[in-house]
């Protein structure tokens, strides 16, 4: 070790000034060097040729130097003292991480050169803790590596060191206080201690305190397992924090998601009828405004198609749209064949879904364990609290006709349905309430939270643009408009719609020229339900466009008019069939038999069926033989071999 002459200064026996430190060298004559690097007579000494109350000093300052770095480190873990300090509570690591700093600086005292006691005390008095302890500290952490040092300083101060007693307690009669307890109705905790209790009398069982079936209960039954047993899967699954997503990679308009909210408020709807209407919203993800709205006595699939109408005609298509897999929203005539609708049965015939057909991806939340996701749509933040129910229900136009949130929450003025407030009035504050909601500042959404002047109004018109969502066209908004019946077609273009109700068993006939000689067995037709008697436009079931339909209504009996229309219309199917069969250029009847194969005439039956029984004569030296020749047929019956026996033994006679 080689020390400079301003190291040296300052140190016991050692000169205050370089000079009179060069002078004790060359008197002393100690070992010395030129110092690499720097120009001029600089020398450095080597520590061996210093006094030793210097060199002692020397090795004192290089051991304080050393920073102990007492933090357990992962290199070749020991599993019980990684488990031993883990399990240690944070006052017990520091006490132990302050042992094992005074440790290591007793190794920095002791690579210094220093007797053990010496560095023993040196050390307990830098680190101001006992000598005696730091001796057994470091004995105990001998036969460890550095980084475990810690990990085995860690005491059990402060906890029992006796186990302590355990009450006892019956099995049988715990496994019955577990079975009461643990279940979906959940019983509180005292009345099922009772029941066992007078179990364990009838029985003779022993069972301990009321508190000690709690501090068990908590003790040896995880918390999920009795939310499971009282509460059911889905409180289980609601232990999983919210997925936090981000809608910054969202276009605004490019996906929309929807839901059904029933108003808190008596309507006098159009029909007279008292009820609590029912609102489809559509919102759009990313500002989280409210695009389009309809009002209806119940969620039905006509809310949601003409409320997706009025989103489509004012702002485009959206490319996705998410939706809860309800009756109504997952319907066939919205969702038909959409790979993941698991809601009604699947059929090949059935006509593909309006979504389908304009391009529109649709996401279905997801159910937990029979019950809907909340968090799964930013549309039911719209129904909480500051929403919609505060800003439409309990606007002061409705006052006097609010049902309350439950029946627990009724107002002083509930009237039980007996009255409600004008359709037209409600509708009125509908649209204010939504228009409210749109425009209100200092919202908390990701897009909004960091500008307290921003509203979702404000976003969307930021945000939205036309050239990034598709257009509708005429014939993608008659699709939203009309509703749709699957039905069967006769092949000369007629079919039926039961679109009048099959209440009353009513039905009207349509029919296009176009669809005679028609194959599909099923078709799909579009027609508006407030004009049946119009034209009905009919598609195929994978939504191409077929004819354009018209209704057949009944005629009077002696209606001279529709007779001649009739006979009009069967001229011209007539007459446009022939000019049809004349472009085909058929053969005649002589020129497509003078095509077919010449086929031989076969001889008559009458020249095959003759005589079954020819005689030959065979001489044989001077005798005769009649010999009886018999013609094959294909089936002989009794009375002929009968017949043919008796005519052989009437020639053997004769001969």
């Amino acid at each position: 070790m080689w020390l400079t002459t301003q190291e040296l200064i300052g140190l016991p026996l050692m000169p205050k000034t370089p000079q009179g430190i060069g002078l004790k060298a060359k008197q002393e004559n100690w070992e010395r060097r030129r110092k690499e690097g720097v120009k001029g007579n600089v020398f450095e000494y080597h520590i061996s040729s210093l006094p030793p109350e210097t060199q002692q000093a020397l090795r004192l300052q290089a051991a304080l130097a050393v920073v102990p770095i007492a933090e357990m480190t992962v290199q070749q873990p020991n599993l019980e003292l990684s488990r031993k300090f883990n399990e240690a509570s944070d006052k017990a690591r520091e006490k132990a991480k302050a042992k094992a700093e005074a440790c290591l600086q007793l190794k920095a005292f002791l690579d210094q050169g220093f007797p053990m006691m010496s560095a023993i005390e040196g050390a307990a008095k830098v680190k101001n803790v006992s000598a005696g302890s730091l001796k057994n500290w470091y004995y105990k952490v001998q036969p460890y590596p550095v980084h475990e040092w810690q990990a085995v300083l860690i005491t059990q101060s402060g906890k029992a060191k006796k186990p302590s007693r355990k009450a006892f307690i019956e099995q049988e009669a715990w496994d019955c206080f577990l079975a009461d307890y643990l279940r979906p109705e959940k019983p509180d905790l005292r009345e099922c201690y009772r029941r066992t209790e007078q179990l364990a009398k009838h029985y003779g069982w022993e069972i301990a305190s009321l508190q000690t079936f709690q501090r068990r209960v908590l003790e040896e039954i995880p918390y999920e397992v009795i939310l499971l047993k009282r509460e059911g899967a889905n409180a289980v699954a609601k232990l999983v924090p919210a997925l936090q997503r981000t809608v910054k990679d969202i276009l605004a308009g490019e996906w929309i998601n929807g839901d059904g909210y029933q108003h808190n408020v008596f309507v006098k709807w159009h029909n007279g009828e008292i009820v609590r209407p029912k609102t489809w919203f559509w919102q759009d993800v990313r500002t989280r405004r409210i695009l389009g709205y309809r009002s209806a006595i119940s969620e039905n699939t006509d809310s949601i198609r003409h409320a997706l109408m009025d989103v489509i005609f004012n702002y485009g298509i959206p490319k996705t749209i998410t939706l809860d897999n309800t009756r109504a929203a997952a319907n066939k005539a919205m969702t038909g064949g959409v790979e993941n609708r698991y809601r009604f049965k699947h059929n090949e015939l059935d006509p593909k879904g309006i979504l389908p057909i304009l391009g529109i991806e649709v996401h279905f939340t997801s159910v937990l364990y029979g019950e809907g996701h909340g968090q799964a749509k930013p549309i039911e933040r719209a129904f909480g609290r500051g929403g919609i129910g505060e800003k439409v229900d309990k606007r002061p136009e409705l006052a006097g006709f609010y049902t309350g949130k439950n029946v627990l929450e009724k107002p002083d003025n509930y009237n039980g349905g007996k009255d409600g407030v004008d359709y037209e009035i409600f509708l009125q504050a509908l649209a204010a309430g939504v228009a409210e909601y749109n425009a209100q500042l200092d919202r908390k959404t990701e897009l909004c939270q960091h500008d307290k002047t921003l509203s979702f109004d404000k976003v969307w018109e930021r945000d939205y643009r036309p050239s990034n969502v598709r257009q509708a066209s005429p014939e993608q908004l008659r699709l939203l408009f009309l509703q749709a019946e699957t039905i069967s077609i006769k092949r000369n273009g007629e079919f039926k719609l039961k679109a009048a109700g099959k209440l009353y068993g009513l039905t009207n006939t349509y029919w296009a020229e176009s669809l005679i000689g028609i194959t599909d067995k099923k078709v799909v037709a579009r027609f508006d339900p407030d004009n049946l008697h119009g034209n009905v436009y009919v598609y195929d079931i994978e939504g191409r466009f077929l004819a354009e339909a018209i209704c057949r209504e009944a005629k009077g009996f002696s209606d001279r008019r529709a007779a001649r229309e009739q006979g009009r219309l069967y001229q011209k199917l007539v007459k446009g069939a022939k000019q049809q069969a004349e472009t085909l250029e058929l053969l005649n009847a002589h020129e497509l038999a003078s095509l077919q194969p010449q086929v031989q005439v076969p001889e008559p039956i009458e020249e095959r069926v003759k005589t079954k029984l020819i005689d030959t004569v065979i001489q044989d030296r001077n005798a005769l033989r009649v010999v009886q020749e018999e013609v094959e047929v294909d089936e002989i019956s009794e009375f002929e071999k009968a017949f043919q026996l008796g005519v052989a033994k009437l020639k053997q006679s004769k001969a």
